[in-house]
């Protein structure tokens, strides 16, 4: 018997066996020769080992080469590959209730049509040709219903999102039909988006009565970058509900065959489903396979025969299944959802359809696709076949939807107010968005005494754990600092901040490649025994009831991981939830994320956000792509207080910087360059007192310079750098000023500051980056501003194609060139 197969009874032994090797064939390959394609233009392939006349062939045809084909052999599990056999060989369940089929598909369909007949020319992105969808998704809530689910995550592009709004969130036809009216003023200045890319939120109510909340996540023109977001809130939401908070809370994704096939987030989204630090309990994806992808052809969009074979990499099945055979489309989502509730598995359901209009409906695609849409033209809609198939009159269900949508138009057509789709949870009830307010500031100071307990138990690690030696070292100097006899680094500050808070009773994720140790070394949050390789996180075990705390490594992924984190962070407002890049760099590998999610999704969607970006920054002579964190980007992006752009330059900085994050009510990301080489100096190393000050400082003042005449404004390292040429040239007139933060931009402490230094005559902006990077383009205006009749001037690299140079000496000759000139007068 091949392995995995099912058994078989009452056969004679010698049968069964040959039974068996025919039908192991088919299982392996039998996918292949299904009929899949409606329209013919992807025909069968028949496998020699397939070419085989005897019952059990037939038999076997039958099954796995109808209109569904499934691919799962690759599966390395046998319990799993004979529970997909046994589902396949031998149906169960009732028959499917195919009056309600033709219901949703004749309301799917005339949706789409009452749409075109009245805005004619307006792009709405049609299900059309494959408004099956809309059963099959009935069918994947419906029986995740049955297993436990009363949430769904449902993540999609644009095409068929306004059909899934309607018949799968619940949101009324009329609230669609308002929006092409287009009567939103946020729009009109500059905010809002189109209205197949905003999100919904409804309620889905089974056959059986139960109610379904359903979460379909706002997602730009970016076709895959909303998979891992949708993950991430998917994951939050599971850990609001507890350990089997995946069995309440059903993700599902929805995906064009050309993006499933060729785009790379969604390659790192897909490796995160059984990585203890993201996975879902298994997520039911979706491919929408029009067979078309914008006007290219499979031939031209992927290597392989179907779109779905990335999928292939994971050990989970892949269904084939014909668009246009409602019964088999709806017994694959029954099979699919009971897989995942079953083995907390992904899924692939890859759903072969058509496109009946262009890529959208002012696009001609006879131009490009003339005879597949010849064959189109005179192709009926799906609920004309189906009804004739199996003897139903439609006509009194096409009456009624008409009715109704007719209905829905004229609510529609006296609306004065765009309609609100999506309301955010309860949860962020007590959490503020917009623009900043100072009443929000809260005291984020620490008493010395708190902070030598947390320090205690930072340092502790169970009896008999074998600590490395350099760890074993690093724990003792970091209790020295806890008891305020050593001044406490960057290391100990994140640490001591993570500790309050989690007393706080405020839950902490932090996730990033090799972030549990910390690229510099200076993390070390999880401690190794030496000897058996046990981990022991110190910040798990500060206390009885504490919250939760969260630090993982992350796999190799930027994208895919920060999408996560801002998803999660979409669902967990009340914690601190933080992406560490590796070096700070990196994080142009996620700039989708960062600029049509991070930065834009209040603008767009109204949906705020605390995530924070945590990004290695600073010039050391590591060459170009180790230098710089790109500090321009992000202030380019900022814009009516979207987000908070800081770089603390010190470790208490540091600690009140993440408290005021998870304590004040407003919500913003948060992107914080942090150090590299000055994570251990001792110039950015803090006393135990510094923690109790009340907050963070946006603008660190001169403390020693007396009679100042010039005055050098800064962020980050360059800012020790100058001090410690201050003390070697014994200048006592020049004062040195951090901006730590830069975004929204602290006028009034800097005003302040400005004031105190009365006899300035010069103002000098210093930066390590080219004068075409770094905040010189966005901080020099907003200073002229407040400098009043002093001068202004910049001490910056030349301008440069790539960040920083690749030779350490030819680094070196530049920060001292730098160094020099900001103590040169403009008079010299």
């Amino acid at each position: 018997m091949a392995e995995g197969a099912p058994k078989t009874t009452g056969i004679p032994s010698e049968i069964s066996e040959q039974r068996e090797l025919i039908f192991d064939k088919f299982r392996r390959s039998g996918y292949l020769a299904a009929r899949l394609d409606p329209l013919g233009f992807l025909p069968p392939v028949s496998p020699a080992e397939l070419d085989d006349t005897t019952r059990w062939s037939s038999e076997a045809r039958s099954i796995y080469c109808g209109t569904i084909g499934v691919e799962f052999m690759h599966i390395g599990d046998p319990q799993r590959r004979e529970w997909i056999a046994g589902r396949m060989e031998h149906p169960r369940g009732a028959k499917p209730d195919q009056e309600r089929i033709l219901e949703r598909l004749v309301r799917a369909e005339l949706f789409e049509q009452s749409l075109q007949a009245r805005f004619v020319g307006t792009k709405r992105y049609s299900i059309e040709g494959l408004a099956v969808l809309i059963p099959l998704l009935d069918q994947v809530v419906e029986a995740g219903a049955a297993s436990g689910i009363d949430q769904m995550v449902l993540a999609m592009s644009h095409r068929g999102r306004l059909n899934v709004m309607v018949h799968i969130v619940g949101r009324p036809a009329a609230e669609i039909f308002a929006d092409f009216e287009d009567v939103d003023p946020r729009s009109v200045l500059g905010g809002g988006d189109v209205k197949y890319h905003v999100g919904a939120t409804g309620t889905y109510r089974t056959i059986t009565g139960r109610t379904i909340e359903v979460h379909l996540v706002s997602n730009p023109s970016h076709l895959e970058a909303v998979d891992p977001v949708a993950m991430g809130r998917t994951r939050a939401k599971q850990a609001r509900i507890g350990p089997q908070g995946w069995r309440r809370v059903l993700p599902v994704t929805l995906h064009g065959d050309a993006a499933f096939a060729g785009q790379g987030v969604w390659a790192e989204t897909l490796n995160l489903d059984t990585l203890s630090a993201y996975t879902v309990g298994g997520t039911i994806h979706i491919i929408v396979n029009n067979l078309l992808g914008f006007t290219t052809p499979p031939v031209e969009l992927h290597s392989s025969r179907f779109a779905s074979d990335l999928a292939k990499r994971q050990s989970i099945p892949i269904f084939h299944v014909n668009g246009e055979d409602p019964d088999a489309v709806i017994r694959a989502g029954e099979i699919a959802a009971d897989y995942r509730a079953q083995f907390t598995s992904d899924v692939v359901i890859d759903l072969i359809g058509f496109r009946r209009h262009g890529h959208s409906e002012v696009d001609d695609p006879t131009i490009t696709q003339p005879r597949l849409y010849a064959k189109i033209k005179d192709h009926p809609p799906l609920w004309q076949i189906y009804a004739g198939q199996n003897g139903f009159d439609a006509a009194p269900t096409v009456t009624q939807a008409r009715k109704e949508f007719e209905e829905s138009f004229e609510t529609a057509s006296r609306t004065t107010e765009k309609p609100v789709h999506h309301h955010l949870p309860p949860y962020w009830e007590p959490y503020e968005r917009g623009c900043y307010d100072p009443k929000y500031e809260v005291n984020t100071g620490a008493d010395g005494a708190q902070l030598g307990e947390i320090a205690a138990a930072l340092t502790r690690y169970p009896e008999g754990f074998a600590i490395h030696p350099k760890v074993k070292r690093l724990l003792d100097q970091r209790l020295e600092m806890g008891r305020g006899s050593r001044p406490v680094d960057y290391g100990m500050a994140e640490a001591l901040a993570f500790g309050t808070l989690l007393l706080d009773g405020i839950p902490v994720r932090l996730t990033g490649q090799d972030t549990r140790r910390g690229t510099f070394n200076q993390r070390h949050a999880a401690l190794i025994d030496t000897q058996t390789e046990r981990e022991y996180l110190p910040l798990e075990h500060l206390a009885p009831g504490q919250a939760r705390c969260e630090i993982c490594n992350s796999p190799l992924s930027e994208v895919g991981v920060l999408g996560f984190e801002y998803g999660y962070s979409r669902d967990y407002p009340e914690a601190l939830v933080a992406w560490e890049a590796q070096f700070g760099d990196f994080a142009n590998g996620a700039q989708v994320i960062i600029d049509q999610f991070i930065s834009a999704a209040e603008d767009k969607w109204d949906l705020p956000s605390g995530v924070v970006l945590l990004l290695p920054h600073g010039y050391e002579g590591q060459g170009p792509e180790h230098s710089s964190a790109r500090i321009e980007r992000f202030l380019q992006l900022a814009a009516e207080d979207n987000l908070q752009i800081c770089q603390p330059s010190t470790a208490a900085q540091y600690f009140h910087l993440l408290r005021r994050q998870a304590l004040r009510r407003w919500r913003k990301p948060l992107v914080v360059f942090t150090p590299k080489g000055m994570l251990r100096r001792p110039e950015s190393a803090s006393a135990v007192a510094d923690f109790a000050a009340e907050r963070f400082r946006n603008v660190v003042p001169e403390r020693e310079a007396e009679d100042v005449r010039r005055i050098l404004i800064c962020t980050g390292k360059i800012g020790h750098e100058l001090r410690a040429e201050r003390k070697r040239r014994g200048d006592t007139e020049t004062a040195i000023v951090f901006l730590d933060q830069l975004y929204p931009f602290p006028k009034a402490e800097l005003t302040a500051e400005l004031a105190r230094h009365a006899r300035a005559r010069e103002l000098v902006w210093v930066q390590e980056e080219p004068a075409n990077m770094g905040a010189l383009f966005y901080v020099s205006p907003r200073i002229r501003e407040l400098a009043g009749d002093l001068p202004l001037r910049s001490i910056k690299r030349s301008a440069s194609a790539s960040p920083a140079t690749g030779s350490a000496k030819a680094h070196e000759l530049e920060q001292k060139t730098l160094l020099t000139l900001a103590f040169t007068t403009s008079e010299n």
